[in-house]
C-alpha cells in the first residue's frame, strides 16, 4: 500500500524523501473542459502536485442540497490530476477565504438571531460541528477513496485555514473546535496527513494550531526569514509554505496588481534552496464565474473583481506568462522539469456584437422575481430575512412630498434609488453614501439592492446584506415594506418568452444610448471552442452571459476593461450575448477582441 508520511526533516512518499513543489488550481474557477489542459501546464512547469480549496458553499447552496456535479465535480478533477501523474492536496476548509463569496461559508450558516446571525461559526458551536458533520459527509468520501493510501492522488488535506487570524475565540475552545474538525475529518476515512497553515508570524502559528497537526506557512517575501519563523513552531518535520504569494487580486475600483517575476523567482530559488516545499497561491487564478466573488472589508469595503487572473505563472485564459517562464527556470534547478513548453495561443476572434433587442427590468420583473415579501416592521427585511443568498433584491414603499431625504443606517452593498421610476442616485456601501435627496412629490420609491459579494476575511464574516437597520426620511421611519428577490441567475432561461423591443435608434441610422436598469441582446457567430474576450467601453455596470452562462460582474469602474469567455461556452452560429445594464450605456454595441484587458497597473 502506498504511503505518504511527515518524516523527521522530509515528507516521505513510500519511505522516500520527496519535496513537495505544488501549484494551487481552483476547479471551481475554470470551466470543467479546461480542467486537464490546466492541470497538464502545472506538470509542464515542473510542479508535481496540485492543490485546491474547496468551497461549502458552491457545494451546498441550501442546507439540505448538495451538488458534485458538472463545474462541481471534485472527483473528476482529482482524477484528472492522478491522470497527469501529480499529486494533489484538497483543503476542504470548511472556511477557505480565497477572496471567494463568504470566504466559502455558506450564508444559510448565519440566518436567524436578532442580529442576523445564526450558527456560530469557526467555534466549537454544535450546530456548526453537525452542520460541518453533513457537509463533509458529503464531499470526503470523494476525497478518501482518491487518497494515496488507496492508490489515488490526495497526499493531505488541510484542518481549517488561517485560524490564527480568526479573533476572539478563547484559546481552550480552539484547540476543542480544530480537534473536533480532526475527528469529523478522520470518521470519513481520511488517513492521509492532516495540517493546518497560517501566515509566518509568531501569534498566527501559535494560535492557529495544535501540537499533533502539521503546520505550514503563507508568505510572499523573504523566503529564508519566513521559514526561519516556521521553524520556531515547528521543531521537527518538513517545512512547507502552503501559500506563497506569487501575484495578488483586484478589487473594483482599484489598480490591477501584478509583482515582478524576476522578484518572485529570487524567493522561490531561496525558498526550494532551503529544502522546504511550497504550494504556489496560484498557479492558475482563473475566473469568479457568476456571482462567486468576495469581498474584503477593513474599514473600506471591497469587492474583488470577476477575473482572478492573480498575475499567476499561467494567465487567467491559460498562457503561460513570464512568470511562467522564470518560475520554471527556478524549479529546474531543485527538480526534473519536462523538455515540452506550453504554445502561446493565438490571438482570439475580433467581431462586434449590435445588442439589437431590449427590455427594461421593470417590464419583466414578474419573470425573474421570487416570492414577494410584505413587512409592516421597523426595518425592512434584509436578503437573508429572504434567503436570497446572492444578487439583487427589489425594495419599494411609499413616500410623500414631505419626506424630502432619504437616510439609510447601512446598504449591503450597493443600491440604485428610483421615485416611479426615475432616477434618485445611488446609496453606496464602499463610498460611505447613506444618505439622498427626495423629490418633492409623493410617489413608489424603490430600491434596487445589489450584494457585491460576501466579506471572506475578518470579523464582518457572515454579516447580512440587503437594507440593514432603519430607513427614515426627514419626518418618519419607513416601516411599509415590499422585498422581491431577483433570479438573475437563471435570467436567460427566465426571459425566453419576454416581450422584447428593438433597441433605440440615434435619428442618424445607428442605435443611440440607451438607459437602465434594463436587459439587452445580441446573436453573433464565432469560432466555435474558441476563448473570447468581451469588451463593454460604455457600458457602466452590470452581468453578462453567453449562451446562458453567467461570466460575473462588468464595471466601467475598473481595472479589468474584458470578461474572459471560456471557450466551451461558445458555439460557431447563433451565440446569445446578455447584458443587465443598471445605468445606461452610450450605444447597445459590444465587442469581443484579441486579448485580454486586466487594466492600468501602479507602474
Amino acid at each position: 500500500m502506498p504511503t505518504f508520511e511527515i518524516g523527521e526533516r522530509d515528507f516521505l512518499l513510500d519511505g522516500r524523501p520527496v519535496q513537495v513543489i505544488s501549484g494551487a488550481l481552483h476547479y471551481f474557477r475554470v470551466h470543467p473542459d479546461q480542467w486537464a489542459d490546466r492541470v497538464r501546464k502545472a506538470r509542464l512547469m515542473g510542479l508535481n502536485t496540485i492543490e485546491t480549496y474547496v468551497p461549502w458553499n458552491f457545494h451546498a447552496p441550501e442546507p439540505d442540497a448538495f451538488d458534485l456535479t458538472g463545474r462541481r465535480d471534485l472527483g473528476r478533477f482529482l482524477d484528472l490530476v492522478a491522470a497527469e501523474g501529480l499529486h494533489a492536496i484538497v483543503r476542504p476548509g470548511p472556511y477557505i477565504c480565497a477572496e471567494w463569496d463568504g470566504g466559502g461559508l455558506p450564508a444559510w450558516l448565519f440566518a436567524g438571531g436578532p442580529d442576523g446571525r445564526g450558527t456560530g461559526v469557526r467555534r466549537h458551536d454544535p450546530a456548526f460541528l453537525e452542520a460541518i458533520g453533513t457537509y463533509y459527509g458529503h464531499l470526503l468520501p470523494v476525497v478518501a477513496e482518491r487518497q494515496v493510501t488507496r492508490g489515488g492522488p490526495v497526499l493531505m488535506v488541510q484542518v481549517e485555514n488561517e485560524y490564527g487570524a480568526y479573533p476572539g475565540v478563547p484559546a481552550d475552545e480552539r484547540e476543542r473546535y480544530l480537534r473536533a474538525l480532526v475527528d469529523l475529518t478522520r470518521a470519513q476515512g481520511i488517513d492521509v496527513p492532516l495540517f493546518t497553515c497560517d501566515q509566518a508570524d509568531d501569534e498566527h502559528l501559535s494560535l492557529g494550531g495544535l501540537p499533533e497537526l502539521h503546520k505550514t506557512a503563507n508568505f510572499g517575501s523573504r523566503s529564508l526569514e519566513r521559514l526561519a519563523v516556521l521553524r520556531r513552531h515547528q521543531p521537527t518535520g518538513p517545512l512547507m509554505c502552503m501559500e506563497f504569494w506569487d501575484g495578488w487580486f483586484d478589487s473594483w475600483g482599484l489598480e490591477h496588481h501584478i509583482t515582478a517575476p524576476e522578484t518572485t523567482a529570487a524567493d522561490l530559488d531561496d525558498l526550494l534552496g532551503a529544502g522546504a516545499s511550497v504550494n504556489l497561491y496560484m498557479f492558475h487564478g482563473g475566473t469568479n464565474l457568476g456571482l462567486t466573488s468576495g469581498a474584503n472589508d477593513k474599514g473600506t469595503y471591497l469587492p474583488i473583481t470577476t477575473s482572478y487572473d492573480y498575475d499567476a505563472p499561467l494567465s487567467e485564459h491559460g498562457a503561460p506568462t513570464a512568470k511562467f517562464h522564470a518560475l520554471r527556470a527556478v524549479i529546474a534547478k531543485h527538480a526534473p522539469v519536462p523538455d515540452e513548453v506550453p504554445l502561446d495561443p493565438a490571438p482570439a476572434p475580433e467581431l462586434d456584437v449590435v445588442l439589437d433587442r431590449r427590455v427594461p427590468l421593470d417590464a419583466v420583473l414578474d419573470r425573474v422575481s421570487g416570492r414577494r415579501t410584505r413587512t409592516s416592521a421597523p426595518q425592512p427585511p434584509t436578503t437573508d430575512d429572504l434567503r436570497q443568498w446572492s444578487g439583487f433584491v427589489l425594495y419599494g414603499t411609499r413616500v410623500t412630498a414631505d419626506d424630502a431625504v432619504l437616510v439609510v443606517d447601512e446598504v449591503r452593498d450597493r443600491a440604485i434609488v428610483a421615485l416611479d421610476g426615475d432616477p434618485v442616485g445611488v446609496l453606496d456601501r464602499t463610498t460611505h453614501a447613506w444618505s439622498l435627496p427626495l423629490p418633492r412629490r409623493a410617489g413608489t420609491l424603490t430600491l434596487l439592492v445589489e450584494d457585491r459579494g460576501r466579506v471572506n476575511y475578518g470579523p464582518r464574516i457572515g454579516e447580512p446584506k440587503g437594507l440593514v437597520g432603519t430607513v427614515r426620511t426627514a419626518t418618519r421611519d419607513l416601516t411599509d415594506w415590499e422585498a422581491v428577490p431577483l433570479r438573475l441567475d437563471d435570467a436567460p432561461a427566465l426571459l425566453a418568452g419576454a416581450e422584447w423591443v428593438a433597441a433605440g435608434d440615434d435619428g442618424a441610422g445607428g442605435a443611440g444610448p440607451v438607459a437602465g436598469p434594463s436587459f439587452h441582446r445580441g446573436t453573433f457567430d464565432a469560432v466555435a471552442g474558441a476563448d473570447h474576450f468581451l469588451r463593454l467601453d460604455g457600458w457602466t455596470r452590470g452581468l453578462a452571459w453567453v449562451n446562458g452562462e453567467l461570466l460575473g460582474r462588468y464595471s466601467s469602474q475598473g481595472p479589468t476593461g474584458t470578461l474572459y469567455v471560456p471557450g466551451p461556452l461558445v458555439r460557431a452560429t447563433g451565440n446569445d450575448l446578455l447584458l443587465l445594464e443598471l445605468h445606461g450605456a452610450a450605444a447597445p454595441r459590444a465587442r469581443f477582441v484579441a486579448a485580454p484587458d486586466l487594466g492600468p497597473t501602479e507602474a
